[in-house]
């Protein structure tokens, strides 16, 4: 048994045409029993108002008429005025007309029989109440009536109503003629547009058919399917359908513009080739590594051959496994953010490592893409591990240029624990020679000093071996106050010495950054040594005293940064200068006292670890560094081992 097809499914299936003669039709019937409906409530409104306003003016007219025989109470003389106002047409209209005093009886009316006693009191109005009258539907004799009541009134006084009855059947005879005729009319115009639907559901869905023939075409790779008339010979459409595509309207446009979106499709589809094959090139033939990895879960999806020169996999090892495999892989929101795809900075002087365990430095950058149907991310690393070394030996001579600048300070550090020692020695010595017996108090004394100077001189030499070593770019939690009290260490003696004051306000609680101990010592230091600069250019030739000699150190937690500013009462720095420093050679200083290194080198590293380094001057009063690093995420980062 064939199961049941809803209605709505059948039209859903039907063709278009039916679809658009189904339509009119129903809003043509629906548009014709609303007007109908409409202009039936307006006939009956207006013609009701028509015929209250009549029997109005029927009763209004009785009213002034009949005023001096209700005072007089002459009943004959009312009885012709009522009967003479239901003559001539007004008797198809009037059903009654009674008259009453202001206590309520009647004084005169026009039934041939005896007054039914409800109407004097089916109507009531109340002649002291100032109104004008009043109409309310009855039931009379088995008829609807409007009973119209108006107040006969001497000057201001009432003294009494008149009551006239309407029949309502009258209305409703010229409402029904004026209906009969009104859907004669608007069958005849149903009938119209009935046929006018049935034509134009054909003139538009002839040429749509056709273009539904030529869209199948498309889909099956023919582009050549012409839509519009051709010239004789080439189209493939007939004489008759040529002709039906002549016509200048809203068809004719739809064929137009499929013909023109055809041939755009087909000029897209060339330059997509044409792009392909651009880019696959590229894709193949770069020199760098370029990976394809899944959105979602940045397993890699392709490698290009430069990544198996790069990085010793096949480009069979590495699909399906995760970029980790090869190094850290950050995602960034602002790879989502980007309207255009465009490349993004996601890693700078990251190591990767290749297949055979060697690490290499490599800048990454991504861009959202599709590879196929699925959301990808083009990785491309570059390969800067030269750079990197390069700018490992430039901060290590900087390191070594500043020791060698301290190398007096050094000196003077270390001949304390030296003379100590010597001291120590020369005692011992003395009393063997004079063969003098120590006791076993002054012994342990002399000796725990020389061992107490001896760890003290080891310590100093070890602070300068752990500076003087080669910098790592490897990232850790790094605590921003160990790096400060490190180079303080070596720093402070030379500082003291110079009769620099040394203010230090560390915040005890300072969160971890992501960066490396050993690297953001040489910034530490590299701006306390332009701060000693800075103090001694200005008190040069100055009496001791005179200026203030002081450097600030503070640290804090600010907005998800820990901060670190280097404040001095130095020379200061111009304002048409300022935007210079942190260019490489570029420097203040005379000649042989500086390269300008100093600050470029900080700024580096800063920028290497997202950090930021700003400088606030003043000329005569000082300079403040002000240097910033975005707190550790939750991530698995060595602590600081320094």
């Amino acid at each position: 048994m064939a199961a049941r097809v809803s209605l709505g499914t059948r039209i859903k299936n039907t063709s278009l045409k039916n679809k658009i003669f189904l339509a009119t039709t129903a809003v043509i019937l629906l548009i014709s029993v609303l007007i109908a409906l409409f202009t039936r409530w307006v006939l009956i409104s207006s013609l009701t108002s028509e015929l209250k306003l009549r029997g109005l003016g029927i009763a209004t007219s009785i009213a002034e008429s009949s005023r001096g025989a209700i005072l007089t109470a002459d009943r004959p003389q009312l009885t012709s005025l009522i009967f003479d106002a239901m003559l001539g047409e007004r008797r198809y209209l009037l059903d009654y007309v009674f008259v009453q005093d202001k206590k309520g009886a009647v004084l005169a009316h026009t039934f041939t029989h005896p007054f039914p006693v409800r109407l004097a009191h089916a109507n009531p109005l109340d002649p002291t109440a100032g109104t004008e009258g009043a109409i309310r539907l009855l039931r009379h004799r088995n008829r609807d009536i409007y009973d119209i009541a108006v107040p006969v009134r001497e000057g201001i006084y009432p003294i009494g109503t008149v009551h006239v009855g309407l029949y309502k059947e009258h209305i409703d005879r010229l409402v029904s003629k004026l209906r009969s005729t009104f859907l004669g009319f608007l069958s005849a115009v149903t009938i119209i547009f009935f046929a006018v639907s049935h034509w134009l559901s054909r003139y538009i869905s002839r040429p749509l058919s056709r273009l539904t023939q030529a869209s199948d075409e498309i889909s099956r790779g023919n582009f050549e399917m012409a839509i519009a008339p051709a010239p004789s010979g080439t189209s493939p459409l007939g004489k008759g359908q040529q002709a039906s595509l002549r016509s200048n309207d809203e068809v004719r446009l739809l064929a137009d513009s499929f013909t023109h979106m055809t041939a755009h499709i087909r000029h897209s589809q060339a330059q997509l080739r044409e792009s392909e094959l651009k880019y696959r090139s590229l894709f193949t033939g770069g020199p760098n590594p370029i990976l394809v990895l899944d959105r979602r879960d940045h397993t890699i999806i392709d490698a290009n051959p430069s990544t198996e020169e790069v990085y010793g996999y096949t480009r069979e090892e590495l699909i399906g496994k995760a970029i980790d495999r090869l190094g850290p892989f950050e995602m960034k929101a602002d790879l989502l953010r980007t309207a255009e795809p465009k490349p993004v900075l996601v890693s700078a002087k990251v190591a990767y490592q290749r297949k055979n365990g060697t690490a290499l430095h490599v800048n990454v950058h991504a861009c959202p893409a599709h590879y196929g149907e699925r959301p990808a991310l083009i990785v491309a690393t570059t390969d800067i591990t030269d750079m990197v070394e390069k700018d490992n030996q430039l901060i290590q001579f900087s390191k070594l240029k500043t020791l060698g600048e301290m190398s007096a300070g050094i000196a003077h550090e270390l001949n304390q624990p030296l003379n100590a020692i010597k001291m120590g020695s020369e005692y011992l010595e003395m009393m063997t020679e004079r063969a003098e017996m120590m006791t076993r108090e002054d012994l342990a004394t002399v000796g725990g000093e020389v061992s107490r100077q001896v760890d003290r001189a080891t310590e100093i030499i070890g602070r300068l071996r752990d500076f003087g070593r080669k910098t790592d770019f490897t990232r850790e939690r790094v605590c921003l106050n160990d790096p400060i009290r490190s180079v303080l260490k070596i720093v402070a003696p030379q500082l003291e010495l110079q009769n620099i004051n040394l203010v230090l306000d560390l915040a005890p609680d300072l969160p971890s950054v992501g960066a490396h101990h050993n690297r953001i010592e040489q910034v530490i230091f590299n701006l306390l040594t332009n701060a000693r600069d800075a103090i001694n250019q200005k008190t040069a030739g100055a009496a001791e005293g005179d200026v203030a000699r002081e450097i600030e150190i503070r640290s804090i937690a600010q907005d998800g940064h820990a901060v670190v500013t280097v404040a001095d009462t130095g020379v200061g720095i111009p304002a048409d200068v300022q935007a210079q420093i942190f260019e490489a050679f570029f420097t203040t200083k005379e000649m042989g006292e500086g390269m300008g290194l100093g600050l470029s080198i900080s700024s580096g590293i800063v920028e290497d670890y997202r950090g930021a380094l700003r400088v606030e001057s003043t000329p005569g009063q000082g300079t403040t560094f002000r240097l910033s690093f975005p707190l550790a995420r939750r991530e698995n980062l060595p602590s600081d081992m320094a």
